[in-house]
C-alpha cells in the first residue's frame, strides 16, 4: 500500500536545512553556500523508497525581513509549515534557542503538527555540549524525536529519515518515483549561477543579485544558456564583471561544470550583468525575478 507524507525544514537562516536536504536525497537539489539567505524560494525534494514516498519542503531560512523579498521568504517559510504533516526544526546545537526558534515551537504547540528536533552541527561541539542542547529544547516542546545530526558529513541523516515514517499517510504518491524534485531546469540553472555568485563575492553584493534564465535551448548535443544577473547598484555590476571581465568569467566557469554535471552534456553558457536599483524593495520586482506565490 502507498503512503506519502510533506514534511518542511524549517529554522533559522545558515542552519543547514538544504545540506540536509541534499544529504537526505542523497544528490543536489538545493543550492548551499556560508552566506545566510541563501535558499529564497520552497525547494521540493522527492524520495521514494519501497511504497514510501518523502515530500520534504526546504523552507528560506527565518528572519527579520526589511524588505519585500525578505517578507516573501518569511511567508514562503510559514506556508510551507501550514502545508505539512510534520515539521523538522533545524538548528544550531551551540546556540541558543532565538526569537525564530520559540515563534516555531510556538506554531507547533498551536497546530499539533507533529516534529523533529535536528540539532545540527554536532561536530564543532563536545558531547556535553550537545547533552545541553538536548535538555534545553526539549524543554521548551514535546518534540517526536530529537536527533543529532552534522548534515554536511551525513552523521545522523538516516536517524532523520528513520524518524519521518510515522508521519506518512496512505495515499497515492504526488510525484513520478524516479524524480528528486520538480524544479524545473531552467530554475535549477539559475539558482547554480546564484549559488556561484554567493560562494565567490562578498559583503552585501550576492544578497542583492538575481538571475533570470532568458534563454534555455536544448540542441541535442549541447544546452544554450543566456542568463541576466540582476544587481541593486552600479558599483556591484563593476565587482561582478572584474577587470576585463575576469570575474564574470570565473563566475562563468564555475557555473558551467555544475550546469554540465546536473544536465548531462555540454553547455554554452552566456552571461550578463544589468542594474536594477532597489529590486529587493518592489514588489512588481521581486515577482518578475520568480519569487512569486
Amino acid at each position: 500500500m502507498k503512503k506519502t507524507g510533506f514534511i518542511a525544514i524549517v529554522g533559522r537562516p545558515n542552519v543547514g536545512k538544504s545540506t540536509l536536504l541534499n544529504a537526505i536525497l542523497g544528490e543536489k537539489v538545493a543550492i548551499v553556500s556560508s552566506k545566510p539567505q541563501t535558499t529564497r524560494n520552497r525547494i521540493t525534494g522527492i524520495l521514494t523508497k519501497g511504497e514510501e514516498q518523502y515530500v520534504f519542503l526546504d523552507t528560506p531560512g527565518i528572519f527579520e525581513a526589511r524588505n519585500t523579498l525578505g517578507d516573501y521568504m518569511v511567508k514562503t517559510a510559514n506556508s510551507s509549515m501550514q502545508d505539512a504533516d510534520a515539521v523538522i526544526l533545524v538548528t544550531d546545537t551551540g546556540r541558543e534557542p532565538t526569537s525564530v526558534e520559540l515563534d516555531v515551537i510556538k506554531y507547533l504547540k498551536r497546530s499539533g503538527v507533529p516534529s523533529i528536533l535536528a540539532l545540527n552541527k554536532t561536530d564543532l561541539y563536545n558531547a556535553t555540549e550537545v547533552a545541553d542542547a538536548i535538555i534545553r529544547y526539549n524543554a521548551l516542546h514535546d518534540f517526536s524525536a530529537t536527533v543529532p545530526i552534522c548534515a554536511r558529513n551525513g552523521k545522523g541523516v538516516e536517524a532523520v529519515l528513520k524518524e519521518c515514517r510515522p508521519f506518512m499517510r496512505e495515499s497515492e504518491w504526488f510525484f513520478p518515483e524516479d524524480i528528486a524534485t520538480d524544479q524545473p531546469e531552467r530554475q535549477m540553472a539559475a539558482e547554480i549561477i546564484r549559488e556561484k555568485l554567493l560562494r565567490t563575492l562578498n559583503k552585501e553584493v550576492p544578497h542583492g543579485i538575481a538571475v533570470v534564465i532568458e534563454q534555455f535551448k536544448d540542441e541535442g548535443s549541447l544546452v544554450s544558456i543566456h542568463a541576466t544577473i540582476y544587481c541593486e547598484k552600479s558599483s556591484h555590476k563593476g565587482i561582478l564583471v572584474g577587470k576585463g571581465g575576469a570575474e564574470l568569467k570565473r563566475i562563468g566557469s564555475y557555473a558551467r561544470q555544475d550546469l554540465e554535471g546536473l544536465l548531462g552534456t555540454k553547455v554554452y553558457l552566456n552571461l550578463w550583468v544589468k542594474v536594477k536599483e532597489n529590486w529587493r524593495e518592489s514588489t512588481a520586482s521581486v515577482a518578475n525575478f520568480g519569487y512569486r506565490d
